[in-house]
């Protein structure tokens, strides 16, 4: 089995801490991927950690998990709600799949209500700000250890 959590991060989460603090927080996305690889590290996982503003490097990251990971925690940003070519990837990973969002997305407008993600996620971590990735860590690791 490999021990490898794949991290994915859709568009403009690369300005984590100066995007909509109010929202999302002053924590970076670098600060986010450390804690990340420090929490698996501990629990005997690594962390392929990526983000792209771009739905087919989102798509292609998927397919590469599929023969590298063991799990997929991903917070697909505004490709939650748009994104069938990634819910298609998504579903042919057969590992443990968790859908992450910083905010409460059922708090805010109802645009941000219907994820085509959560169709095929195997549990899903909302509105816990940056510290919502140190708990899908966590989570995936108890689901990989289970697989």
């Amino acid at each position: 089995m490999s021990n490898r959590i794949y991290i994915l991060n859709g568009p403009n989460l690369n300005l984590l801490g100066q995007r909509e603090p109010e929202i999302y927080g002053t924590t970076t996305l670098a600060e986010i991927r450390d804690r990340c690889s420090g929490t698996a590290g501990k629990l005997g996982f690594e962390v392929d950690f990526r983000q792209t503003n771009f739905e087919g490097e989102l798509v292609e990251s998927v397919h590469q998990a599929r023969i590298e990971a063991c799990g997929i925690i991903i917070n697909p940003a505004g490709y939650t709600f748009t994104s069938i070519a990634l819910l298609d990837a998504l579903k042919m990973f057969n590992g443990p799949k968790i859908e992450l969002h910083i905010s409460n997305v059922h708090k805010r407008e109802s645009i941000y209500h219907n994820s085509l993600v959560s169709r095929t996620a195997t549990g899903i971590i909302i509105g816990f700000g940056a510290a919502g990735y140190d708990l899908a860590v966590q989570a995936m690791a108890s689901l990989a250890k289970r697989n």
